[in-house]
């Protein structure tokens, strides 16, 4: 369940057409990177896709079933999210991992930390893995919350991931840690991100050039003009 199309998708706002009107394949196992201007209706399309709101026409399936007629219980079983606006509750840092399985053994949470390249940083907080996230994760780095928030979605094991790739605003020492695990949870699975380096588009089955909601280009990498954004924009993808 694992194949996701949008097909004649339009969203509209107060008369404006945010998006309007997508068609896209992504296969099993596909890989498809967003890129476009500000406002473009990226984040749009994300939310879209994990059914935070229908579209005003059109369809988003997912394995063949409309995601409007799926019970959001069952359609988040098979979505993981990682966005950069990464969100921790007040608790501990082994109950915030576990939130993507919540059923999870000890050492399911511990291998998914590794996985996403934490579990190095939390054995040297005061108490490890029971250590108290401040509300919001106040207590973290930028770098260490997306960690933990790749964590969660390796754990949750879901075959479809959702990601707005967040690394552009780290360090250097972070971006690599967070690559390294976004590369890790990606491995295998339905990928849509939102990118803004060349590395994350480079070996994209398929990139999608929005421009005030509509695809202006498609393909893979070395197909694109990338002629419909803006110089700064382009010269970090070619």
């Amino acid at each position: 369940m694992s194949q996701l199309i949008c097909k004649n998708l339009l969203v509209g706002y107060e008369g404006k057409a945010i998006l309007d009107p997508l068609n896209f394949e992504i296969h099993a196992g596909g890989y498809l990177c967003v890129v476009g201007e500000n406002g473009a209706g990226k984040s749009t399309l994300m939310k879209l896709c994990a059914r935070f709101y229908d579209p005003g026409e059109g369809t988003v399936s997912m394995g063949g079933q409309d995601l409007s007629t799926l019970e959001p219980e069952s359609l988040m079983k098979n979505i993981s999210m990682v966005f950069q606006d990464v969100y921790l509750f007040q608790d501990t840092i082994r109950n915030n991992i576990r939130f993507g399985k919540n059923d999870a053994t000890d050492e399911e949470i511990i291998e998914a930390a590794k996985k996403a390249q934490c579990h190095e940083f939390i054995t040297k907080l005061s108490k490890g893995y029971d250590t108290m996230v401040g509300e919001g994760g106040c207590t973290l780095s930028g770098g260490e919350k997306q960690r933990l928030s790749i964590a969660r979605a390796i754990l949750k094991d879901a075959p479809v991931v959702l990601l707005d790739e967040a690394t552009a605003s780290l360090d250097p020492e972070n971006e690599v840690e967070v690559q390294r695990a976004i590369n890790t949870l990606i491995a295998g699975r339905t990928v849509i991100v939102i990118a803004h380096r060349l590395k994350t588009i480079r070996n994209a089955d398929t990139i999608v050039v929005l421009d005030e909601g509509r695809i202006v280009e498609k393909g893979r990498h070395e197909d694109l003009s990338l002629i419909h954004i803006s110089e700064p924009t382009r010269l970090a993808l070619i």
